[in-house]
């Protein structure tokens, strides 16, 4: 696929350090889930971006703003791309097509995010009119050509549009209105086939509507009451945010897809355009979220708008479900009241490979079981399949839920046969279809969009031990939790002690700058953000309404207040102050007061040293309280303060012998401004100490600096519990300003800074008495912040100054031109600001400046600053040296690696490493600790002695380039490592399943697991000893008329399938079918699910159904029971008396006795195929079948009747159609080899790029070749049958194509290692 490559312009939020904001009901519940384990969500302007194996943040991608606009709007669709990790190697940089996101936002814009360079690659053209009122709703990628896909969005309520993702060009547009469009999903088994849950249509994309009939008088009563407002334009989700339609395809049956309405679920059968099932929801449930299948298994979850998650399983034998069990998604103990609202579900893809795999390695000793791992059990445990589910709710939490089915045992089977009785309410399709036509409207109408052609059905070989859907029990329990931004900021304070802060725990040691910021919120709680982990390292729950202010005291404690409005009654205002310890966790009010106060508290302002702290009120004097265990007001001061702000710390020189900190602050080390010494008057104001002789705190002050009303500027020292006049030497010049209110001040010795509603900046140095000012030529000034000075540095000016439309600027006072020289930053990238301050944690003159931004999206972020003599400038990602972020676990997500490093870890897995080589971060593995283990400088022993194929030098090569990874632990996780010891003795097809499942391509992993029983199938077949038959027909005994009359008036029922049917196992191996008895079994299975359909329709399909598995009894008597009135009766009655001839002689007669002669009337396509099997012609009916499209049911006719070679063309052709139309390269491979093309499938691999791919294909089909000859008996019979198939017809040794795969393995294995030399290693 091609894709453009990102822009080159630097990046903002250098550091990666971003948190987003909680998500909200604007975001539409976008949310996605990747095959890798990635979960992509939108929460405001941003995507986040999570590893859902170890629940950790990875990254969060802005969405940049328009050129007209200053902040981003809400994303409202998020879709990872399908495109798998690329096995090709280019010399463009551009390769990680496997790591784009398509994002569509409440604007009507549709981006292609990139998650290397974190920025859009490619914008779609979405100028349509009135394109920036049609908020994208969904997007869905489908596949075009092999190497191709497209993107489907719906925009706005009801407008349909299909582009090119590697022009962006829109090639197909649809309007539905004035119906409404829900969802979009891809089809699971053609890739070119997606529906919309919506209305009408008409394509030159082949399309089709379908109507499903629901209650909508809801949605009519709410479009009445929406026809008023002023969403025109917007998403469906946006105008009814409680009324959602979702529908999801089911994995286990082609055509079938699960709908689920606001009190409804429906299964809709596609081909046959009906309702198989329709339930509505019990008394007490609330209205549906999302339906998610269980690939699994046979069953499928609701998730509900109230947080709760229902299961429905099927009834054995029919389509028919039932609500099984109920459980919370939202605990009711610790969360907050009212409860959070879940916005979003999403359903793992990446268990039900490994846990394929896992069941295929059972045969492991005892002793590798691992009881702790959740995904570790045997077949005879109760634990049947196992499963995660991620929930997101708006509290900015994401939970991950283990979904467990297990078995009941004898006395749990006895309770659930008493609590049938209370089963959900069920409706049969027939009363569905019945009451349908009272409804007022008809809302769900389903629009299949398909590029021509049908595709194939999806299939199982069935294994393991036979277990019903109702002797099994379902559990939800809580696996995991990630903690983000709770709320809103309102609030942002980072803590800068002073020497005199001392540790919360006593003694004399100063308190240290820590990597943390502190974050108020509207919900009233305060969240702590750990800097060097980019995570909420706690989150205390201290208000009931928003947090107005925040500061801390130190570096331990913080003091916050918010405010509520008293009783009508009473009046006034209830203030609440909390000092909160972040060591404890535990909150102390102080200030408490009996009754109501007149003016509420403005701002809080604490020194340096945490000691003292300032309390603004409105239109109220200041109060200025100690901070001891139990603070004690000092005194008030009744001055008419605009701003007050304390002194920063100050640092001495680096000469001087202090206590160390982690961080260091101002010290500037020119000569003209000497430090303040002890004959200053500022010796007191020094927030240093005097230390007495046994180190204690003997004397210590503080000043800070205030401006009045009038416009007049001082500066107080707290002095003890005295307060006075600092008595600075006023500037020569008079700072009463007359033309604007004074609105922020930033003090530190000597300098004060102040800014009022104008725009002015002005500053005055307190012991010399000079002063400056300017003019910003902006909005009034709401904030100024000092940044932190290191010895070394040039200038000790620079100012940080937030303006009041919520924009930015960073001004040098030491320069000679501070606005010319300013770093403007007039629009963050895709958010205004809120509160900024600089991160306090410069050790020194080489690092960066490092801003904390607050933003109103609610997300936190850092942004850094490049300084030079020259100017300052944003510091792009390639200038500065890697910072190393700390984490709590490893990363162990292998997707996200350098592409050539990826594609270097994905050999090493399928050649076969040794589990010791996963022995530095996995402490399980010591069983594996065996004598003669190589040493860390010679890594060639840790590979398998498995048969070499390519350079022998390479592995080891690549085990020395990825050691980085495996020593951080960012490979695999314990889990992973533990089922890969299993697999890597079981075989190479096992190993190649396991490398394609951890980089998330589920079929290519379908296919190695499928392809040893397409081998021998071919083996078997060559060999003459098929250990598989398709039933054929057989011809019934002959039967009296009576008991034939008294079938047909009973309407001729197919005979139900044979036996308990296994309905837990292998749900995505049914895609890979191939085998006669499978093909044969899984046709008989639908015949019972459309017994119950009305409809001409629908009978002629059972019919043909009924033709194709060989029972033509049946056939007949379906035929045979069509009314006179029917338009059919006469095509019917043909097809009855020929059909007839070929089951019995008095079958036949009675046929010819009922069916009156002279049919003159033409026919379907389909009826010529059932004269063909009437007279013994199956070949030349599939032939019929597949020139008509009906692949599916060609195979099916072809497994009943057809055998050896007969059966191999068709197969053979089956696997042309896969490959070149509906472009699914790995279902065609097992196709061609269960037809003996393994030349064509080795040709199929090379044209698709897939190198590595096809030297695995060669040596897999090898090693399972001769294990099956080994398994032939070694008499003479045997040994001829051994001469037959000697070499595997296409891939013997001299083939030209096979001498030619592995000389170009060889080349692409130096090609990798040269790359991944070249490539920079993945830092987090």
């Amino acid at each position: 696929m091609s894709m453009p490559r990102p822009p080159n312009e630097p990046s903002l939020a250098t550091w990666d350090c971003m948190l987003p904001g909680p998500p909200s009901k604007n975001n539409c519940g976008s949310a996605d889930l990747s095959s890798a384990g990635l979960l992509a969500y939108a929460a405001g302007s941003s995507v986040a971006i999570l590893d859902t194996h170890s629940m950790q943040l990875v990254s969060t991608l802005p969405l940049p703003p328009q050129a007209s606009s200053t902040v981003s709007p809400f994303i409202t669709a998020v879709r990872w791309s399908p495109l798998p990790l690329p096995h090709y190697l280019l010399d463009s940089e551009n390769t990680s097509s496997h790591l784009l996101l398509a994002v569509g936002d409440r604007h009507g814009r549709i981006s292609l995010l990139d998650f290397r360079s974190k920025a859009p690659i490619l914008s779609f053209d979405t100028n349509n009119p009135n394109s920036s009122k049609l908020g994208i709703q969904d997007l869905c990628w489908i596949q075009a050509r092999p190497d191709s896909w497209c993107l489907a969005a719906i925009s706005g309520p009801s407008f349909l549009s299909i582009y090119n993702t590697a022009t962006g060009r829109c090639f197909f547009k649809y309007d539905s209105s004035p119906e409404y469009f829900s969802c979009l999903r891809r089809d699971p088994f053609d890739s070119r086939h997606f529906c919309a849950l919506g209305d009408d249509s008409e394509n030159d994309v082949a399309l089709k509507e379908l109507q499903i009939r629901t209650d909508a008088s809801e949605l009519q009563r709410l479009e009445r009451d929406s026809s008023s407002g002023s969403n025109s334009g917007a998403p469906a989700s946006v105008i009814f945010p409680n009324y959602v339609a979702k529908f999801a395809f089911s994995p286990h049956w082609k055509h079938v897809i699960l709908v689920g309405f606001p009190r409804e679920l429906l299964l809709f059968d596609l081909q046959y355009e009906s309702v198989l099932f329709a339930a509505g929801l019990p008394r007490g449930c609330s209205k549906i979220l999302e339906v998610l299948p269980d690939v699994n298994m046979e069953v499928f979850y609701c998730a509900h708008l109230d947080g709760k998650l229902s299961t429905w399983r099927r009834k054995e034998g029919d389509q028919v479900h039932m609500m099984c069990s109920m459980d919370e998604l939202m605990p009711s103990i610790g969360t907050t009241v009212p409860s959070p609202l879940v916005l979003a579900v999403a359903i793992s893809q990446s268990d039900y490979m490994l846990q394929d795999i896992r069941k295929l390695c059972l045969g492991t000793d005892s002793f590798d079981m691992d009881f702790d791992n959740p995904f570790d059990f045997f077949d005879e445990s109760p634990i049947i399949s196992k499963t995660h589910l991620i929930s997101i709710s708006d509290d900015g939490k994401v939970w991950k839920w283990l979904l467990t089915a297990e078995r009941l045992r004898d006395g749990q089977k006895d309770i659930e046969n008493v609590k049938k009785a209370a089963e959900v309410r069920e409706l049969p399709a027939q009363e569905v279809e019945s009451r349908s036509e009272g409804f007022p409207g008809d809302l769900g109408v389903l629009k299949s969009v398909t590029q021509p052609d049908d595709t194939n059905s999806r299939e199982n070989r069935q294994s393991g031990p036979t277990t019903s859907l109702e002797e099994v029990s379902f559990k939800v329990t809580l696996d995991g939790q990630l903690h983000l931004l709770s709320s809103a900021v309102t609030m942002l304070a980072v803590p800068s002690p002073s020497l005199t802060a001392t540790l919360a725990r006593g003694g004399n040691s100063p308190a240290i700058a820590v990597p943390l910021v502190a974050l108020g919120t509207q919900n009233g709680t305060i969240d702590v953000i750990d800097i060097s982990a980019n995570a909420v390292a706690a989150s205390f729950s201290v208000h009931s309404s928003m947090v107005r202010g925040l500061r801390w005291l130190g570096n331990s404690r913080l003091v916050s207040f918010s405010y509520t409005q008293g009783t009508e009654k009473t009046g006034g205002y209830v203030n609440r102050l909390v000092v909160t310890s972040l060591r404890s966790g535990l909150n102390r009010t102080f200030r408490v007061l009996q009754k109501p106060e007149r003016a509420p508290i403005r701002a809080l302002r604490a020194s340096s040293s945490g000691r003292y702290l300032l309390i603004l009120f409105r239109d109220a004097p200041v109060e200025v309280w100690a901070m001891t265990k139990a603070p004690i007001m000092l005194r008030s001061l009744a001055l008419p303060f605009t701003v007050l702000e304390w002194t920063l710390p100050t640092v001495p020189r680096p000469a001087q012998s202090k206590p160390t900190r982690t961080s260091s602050f101002l010290s500037k080390d020119h000569a003209d401004v000497p430090l303040i010494g002890p004959s200053s008057p500022t010796t007191t104001s020094s927030t240093d100490a005097k230390e007495g002789a046994d180190g204690s705190h003997e004397d210590f002050s503080e000043s800070f600096a205030f401006a009045l009303v009038n416009g007049a500027l001082g500066v107080f020292e707290v002095h003890g519990r005295r307060i006075r006049d600092f008595r600075p030497k006023w500037p020569s010049s008079s700072f009463v300003t007359s033309d604007g209110l004074i609105t922020a001040m930033a003090y530190r010795l000597p300098h004060v800074v102040i800014g009022d509603r104008t725009g002015n900046i002005r500053w005055w140095d307190v012991t010399t008495g000079q002063s400056s000012s300017f003019n910003t030529h902006r909005d009034g000034i709401r904030r100024i912040k000092f940044s932190p000075v290191v010895p070394g540095d040039r200038s000790r000016g620079r100012i940080a100054v937030l303006f009041y439309d919520n924009t930015f600027s960073v001004f040098d006072l030491d320069s000679p031109d501070p606005l010319a020289n300013s770093l403007l930053q007039p629009q963050f990238p895709g958010t205004l600001v809120v509160e900024l301050d600089w991160l306090p944690l410069r050790t020194s003159k080489d690092d960066p400046l490092v801003l904390c931004i607050a933003g109103a999206d609610s997300s936190f972020r850092l942004v850094e600053l490049n300084v030079n003599d020259q100017k300052m400038g944003v510091l792009g990602p390639q200038v500065r040296p890697t910072k190393e972020r700390f984490r709590p676990v490893p990363l162990p997500s292998p997707v996200l690696l350098p592409t050539p490093h990826a594609l270097a870890l994905r050999m090493i897995l399928q050649l076969g490493v040794k589990p010791a080589w996963f022995d530095v971060f996995s402490t399980t593995m010591n069983d594996w600790n065996t004598p003669g283990t190589p040493s860390a400088g010679d890594l060639r022993g840790y590979m398998m002695n498995s048969p070499r194929v390519g350079d022998s030098v390479v592995p080891e090569m690549l085990l020395k380039v990825l050691e980085p990874y495996r020593k951080a632990g960012c490979l695999l996780d314990d889990e992973r490592v533990r089922l890969y010891a299993k697999v890597v003795r079981k075989g190479s097809p096992l190993r190649l399943a396991f490398a394609a499942a951890i980089f998330g391509e589920s079929m290519e992993a379908l296919f190695w697991l499928q392809l040893p029983h397409a081998l021998n199938h071919l083996m078997n077949k060559l060999v003459n000893k098929s250990t598989q038959r398709g039933p054929h027909t057989a011809r019934t005994p002959e039967i009296d008329e009576a008991s034939m009359l008294s079938r047909i008036s009973s309407k001729g029922k197919s005979a139900p399938g044979s036996g308990k049917k296994n309905l837990l196992v292998n749900g995505q191996l049914k895609l890979m079918a191939f085998e006669q008895q499978e093909l044969w079994e899984r046709a008989n299975e639908r015949i019972n699910w459309h017994e119950k359909l009305e409809g001409e329709e629908a009978i002629q399909n059972r019919i043909h159904e009924l033709v194709s598995v060989g029972n033509l009894e049946a056939a007949v008597s379906l035929l045979l029971s069509t009314s006179p009135e029917s338009s059919y009766f006469y095509v019917n009655a043909l097809r009855a008396v020929v059909l007839s001839s070929a089951v019995s002689s008095s079958l036949h007669e009675l046929a010819v006795k009922v069916v009156a002669a002279n049919m003159v009337r033409n026919d379907r396509s389909m009826s010529g195929t059932h004269l063909l099997c009437a007279v013994g012609r199956y070949q030349e009916a599939c032939s019929q079948l597949q020139d008509a499209g009906c692949w599916t049911d060609a195979a099916t006719l072809a497994a009943t009747h057809l055998k050896g070679s007969d059966y191999a063309r068709v197969l053979q052709r089956w696997a042309e159609h896969v490959l070149h139309t509906e472009h699914n390269i790995w279902r065609a491979l097992i196709l061609y080899v269960a037809a003996g093309g393994l030349q064509e499938a080795l040709t199929a691999l090379r044209q698709a790029q897939l190198p590595d791919t096809a030297a695995m294909f060669i040596l897999v089909c090898r090693e399972i070749h001769a294990e099956f000859l080994s398994r032939l008996d070694s008499d003479e019979d045997a040994t001829l049958l051994k001469n037959k198939v000697m070499n595997l017809p296409g891939l013997n040794p001299g083939n030209e194509d096979v001498v030619a795969v592995g000389e170009y393995y060889g080349q692409y294995q130096r090609k990798l290692v040269h790359m991944c030399m070249d490539s920079q290693p993945y830092t987090d």
